[in-house]
């Protein structure tokens, strides 16, 4: 067993273990970054996202209902961060359910379950799995670290193309704009639980572990998105690899 590392080196192990399997770097990513989707695959997106980020918040609900009562600060921002997904303010699925019907879908058909593929099922089952049977800290590190990290720098890239090529008014993009700043907050709290209760070598190497694989299940999401309802319309030598 590896030995215990310090705070620094863990956080760089963490970030390490996430590196190279950004979501940015799947063929419906690239080829939304350059603009080359339609609005009708924007859609697909939209029906399928709401499965996966719908239930965020009780993902963390079971997080934190087993979150030890010592973890006070931890348990705090779970709260938190469930209450800013579901009232603080506008609920972000209603966000979501706005930018879908302007890319042509309905709510109706945003919420239907058959409606998502069957990948997406998978990263929305493994979400509810992690949050009910591992470690809550492990629990962070995977569903805030591995994943809600992300995300400010996946839709960096996305949201301006969404104004200058598909011409989306500030109203239909504000779902990207709010998680932008909002999961760079949360993803830094994320980091500071887990390097401040991961407190033994076998913790660390757990949230290593799943850090690793809930950017593996991201990326594997979002790839399956441009086979299911890309790839007929746009062949992957139309994209730049390199982007």
């Amino acid at each position: 067993m590896p030995d215990l590392m310090d705070p620094v080196t863990f956080r760089t192990a963490l970030e390490n273990a996430i590196k190279g399997k950004s979501a940015n770097k799947s063929p419906f990513s690239i080829a939304w970054a350059e603009g080359k989707l339609g609005r009708n695959h924007l859609a697909r997106w939209a029906e399928n996202h709401y499965h996966y980020v719908g239930p965020f918040a009780n993902y963390l609900a079971y997080v934190y209902a087993r979150l030890p009562e010592r973890f006070m600060e931890a348990k705090d921002f779970m709260l938190s961060n469930m209450y800013e997904e579901e009232i603080g303010g506008d609920r972000h699925t209603d966000l979501l359910i706005r930018f879908a019907e302007a890319c042509g879908t309905t709510a109706a058909r945003v919420k239907d379950p058959d409606n998502m593929s069957p990948t997406t099922r998978g990263l929305q089952s493994w979400c509810y799995a992690v949050a009910m049977r591992e470690d809550p800290i492990v629990a962070i590190a995977a569903l805030v670290v591995g994943l809600e990290s992300q995300v400010p720098s996946i839709y960096r890239r996305q949201t301006p193309t969404l104004r200058e090529t598909y011409k989306f008014t500030d109203e239909e993009v504000e779902f990207f704009d709010l998680h932008i700043v909002s999961d760079e907050i949360h993803g830094e709290r994320g980091y500071q639980i887990v390097l401040a209760h991961a407190d033994t070598p076998d913790l660390q190497q757990r949230c290593l572990k799943i850090c690793e694989i809930g950017a593996q299940m991201r990326l594997l999401y979002t790839t399956a998105l441009y086979h299911d309802y890309v790839a007929a319309d746009l062949p992957l030598q139309e994209l730049d690899r390199a982007a």
